[in-house]
C-alpha cells in the first residue's frame, strides 16, 4: 500500500522543568520487587546491638548504623567498593538514597564506619543473617564444604621482607665478626680476653656492639691492614642497627610465617593462581577459607598460612564458636588431608569427607602400578605389628620416635626393618638401601588415612566429593570473575577480616534474592 504523503513525525512532549503538584516519594519510585527491598527486609530484622554500643554520647549527632550498613552491603552487591563510589552512589542513585533516607554521608564517614566500627561487630551480625537464611531452609550448616583461596592485598609487590634473608644476613655478620675478632687476637693477643663471637648461640646488637668496641680497642694505635680497618668501620657504622632492625623484622613475622609486606605488615608473600607475566611471581596476599553449603557462605576466616592445611583447624573452631555447634560432617580436597587435621576431626567427633594427598593417585592404576613395593603399599599385621615385605616375610618393629610438625603437632613414627635382604630376587625393585631395608611409617596417619579412603569411597562419600566441585569453588569464582574482587581495598588483617565479610554478606542476600 503506498505511503500517504500528508503525515507527520509526533514526538512525546518533554516537559523537563514540570512541577508536580504531588511529587511521589522514593519508595513508590522503587518496584515492590526490587532486590533493594530485600536488603532492607533482612538487615531491618538483625540485631545490631553490638554495632550500636561502639558510640558514645556527647558531641553531634551520629549516622545511624544501620542505615550505613545497609549502603555498605548493597554497595558490596553492585560491585561497589570503593568509599568514593559509594559517596556517589549515595547522592546519585535512587536506591541508595532510599536506603540512606536522603543523608548524604562522605567517603571518609563510610571508610571510618567499614574500617573501625565493624571490626568487632560484623561478624555477629553475619551469623544473624545465615541463621533467618537457615530458618528459610536455603541453607544446613551442619554439612559443609571447605574450600581456600588467595587474594591479593593492597600492599606494594615489591617491598618486602624475607625471614630467610634475616637468618642469612645474621650468619654473615658472626661469620665476619668472628674473622674480625681472629685478625684482632693476631695483632694484640695479650689484649684480648677468651670472649669469642662463634661460641654466640644467637647474636643480638648488644652482643655485637660489645665485640666491635673490644676489638677498636685492641687495635688502637696498632698497625691495621687497610681492608680489615674499611670492614671495622662499616661493622661499627651497620652491624648493631641491622640486628636491632631484624629483631622487629622478626617480631612481625612471628613463629609460621616466613615473609611479610613493608605496606601491608599482615600480608604474607604467596604463589598466586592469577599469574600474568608467567613467571611464578609472589604477591602480598591473605588466604581466605569459607564454609559454604548449597553456595551460601556459612562461615569465613582470613588466614597469613601461605597453604590450606594449616588453617582448618582454627576455621572450624571458629564456625563451631560462631554458632555454639559443630558440624555433623565436612568436606574438603587433598590440601587438607594432614594427620593432625584427620585426628582433631576424630577427637572433635566431625564426619570427615577430606582426601589426603595420594587419594587421586591411587584411583589410577596406571600410576598406582608403578611403584608397587612403596611403603603404604605393604601389608600390615595390626597384631603382631609387623609389615610384610613383597617376599612374605616380616619387617619387625625397631622403636618410634616423635617428630613435630611446623603446627608444633606430635607425629609418631615408627620403625621397621627386614631381616635379610641378600640375595631376594625383588631387592633391586623393592629398595636401594644398602643394608637391610628398613622403613618408616607414622601408623596413626596410616589408619586415619584408611577411615578416610574407606569413607570417601561409599555411595555417599562419592556424592560427597562431587557436590564439592560446584557447592564451595563456584563461589570463589563468583566474586573473584563475576564481582571482580580480586584484591582487597583495605590493609592489616582486621580490616581485611571485615571486607571479607562483607563480601560474604553480599554474597549470600544476592543468593536469596536469585533464589
Amino acid at each position: 500500500m503506498a505511503k500517504r504523503q500528508d503525515l507527520k513525525v509526533v514526538f512525546k512532549q518533554n516537559n523537563q522543568h514540570q512541577i508536580m503538584a504531588i511529587p511521589p516519594t522514593l519508595d513508590e519510585l522503587i518496584r515492590m520487587d526490587h532486590p533493594v527491598r530485600v536488603v532492607n527486609a533482612v538487615l531491618e530484622r538483625v540485631d545490631i546491638s553490638v554495632l550500636t554500643g561502639q558510640y558514645r554520647p556527647g558531641g553531634t549527632s551520629s549516622y545511624h548504623p544501620r542505615m550505613l550498613l545497609k549502603v555498605l552491603v548493597y554497595a558490596y552487591i553492585n560491585n561497589i567498593y570503593s568509599s568514593r563510589g559509594i559517596e556517589e552512589c549515595v547522592s546519585s542513585h535512587i536506591h541508595y538514597m532510599w536506603l540512606a533516607g536522603m543523608q548524604k554521608p562522605d567517603h571518609n564517614t563510610i571508610n571510618r564506619f567499614r574500617s573501625e566500627r565493624l571490626q568487632k561487630s560484623l561478624q555477629p551480625i553475619f551469623t544473624q543473617v545465615v541463621t533467618l537464611l537457615c530458618e528459610e531452609g536455603l541453607l544446613n550448616i551442619k554439612e559443609i564444604y571447605t574450600d581456600g583461596t588467595k587474594i591479593e592485598a593492597n600492599a606494594n609487590r615489591y617491598t618486602f621482607v624475607w625471614g630467610r634473608a634475616i637468618k642469612t644476613n645474621r650468619e654473615k655478620i658472626k661469620t665476619q665478626l668472628n674473622e674480625l675478632w681472629q685478625y684482632a687476637r693476631k695483632v694484640a693477643a695479650s689484649e684480648m680476653d677468651d670472649t669469642d663471637p662463634s661460641g654466640f648461640e644467637k647474636i643480638d646488637a648488644q652482643k655485637v656492639q660489645q665485640t666491635i668496641d673490644k676489638i677498636n680497642e685492641a687495635l688502637k694505635d696498632k698497625p691495621v691492614d687497610k681492608q680489615v680497618k674499611q670492614k671495622l668501620n662499616y661493622a661499627t657504622k651497620n652491624w648493631p642497627a641491622n640486628l636491632k632492625k631484624y629483631e622487629q623484622q622478626e617480631q612481625v613475622l612471628g613463629e609460621h610465617r616466613s615473609s611479610y609486606s613493608k605496606t601491608d605488615t599482615d600480608a604474607t608473600f604467596m604463589r598466586m593462581k592469577e599469574d600474568h607475566m608467567k613467571n611464578g611471581q609472589l604477591k602480598p596476599a591473605y588466604n581466605v577459607q569459607i564454609s559454604t553449603n548449597n553456595q551460601y557462605i556459612a562461615s569465613y576466616t582470613i588466614h597469613q598460612n601461605t597453604t590450606d592445611t594449616n588453617t582448618l583447624r582454627e576455621h572450624l573452631t571458629h564456625h563451631i564458636r560462631q554458632y555454639k555447634q559443630k558440624p555433623a560432617n565436612i568436606t574438603a580436597d587433598a590440601g587438607y588431608g594432614s594427620e593432625e587435621n584427620y585426628q582433631w576431626l576424630e577427637t572433635k567427633k566431625i564426619t570427615a569427607y577430606v582426601k589426603h594427598a595420594r587419594f587421586d593417585r591411587q584411583q589410577n592404576e596406571t600410576i598406582k602400578s608403578k611403584a608397587p613395593f612403596t611403603a603404604d603399599k605393604l601389608q600390615y599385621n595390626e597384631q603382631k605389628d609387623e609389615y610384610i615385605c613383597p617376599l612374605g616375610e616380616p619387617m619387625k618393629h625397631q622403636g618410634w620416635t616423635i617428630r613435630e610438625t611446623t603446627t608444633g603437632y606430635p607425629q609418631i613414627i615408627d620403625t621397621y626393618k627386614a631381616k635379610n635382604c641378600n640375595g631376594c630376587f625383588l631387592r633391586e625393585a623393592c629398595h636401594q638401601q644398602k643394608g637391610n631395608r628398613e622403613i618408616e611409617v607414622a601408623n596413626n596417619f596410616r589408619r586415619l588415612k584408611q577411615k578416610a579412603e574407606k569413607r570417601l569411597k561409599t555411595s555417599k562419600g562419592i556424592a560427597k566429593r562431587k557436590k564439592r566441585c560446584f557447592d564451595v569453588e563456584p563461589v570463589f569464582a563468583n566474586l573473584k570473575h563475576n564481582h571482580h574482587f580480586k584484591r582487597f581495598m583495605l590493609r592489616g588483617k582486621a580490616k581485611v577480616t571485615v571486607e571479607t565479610g562483607l563480601l560474604a554478606l553480599a554474597h549470600n542476600l544476592r543468593k536469596k534474592i536469585a533464589a
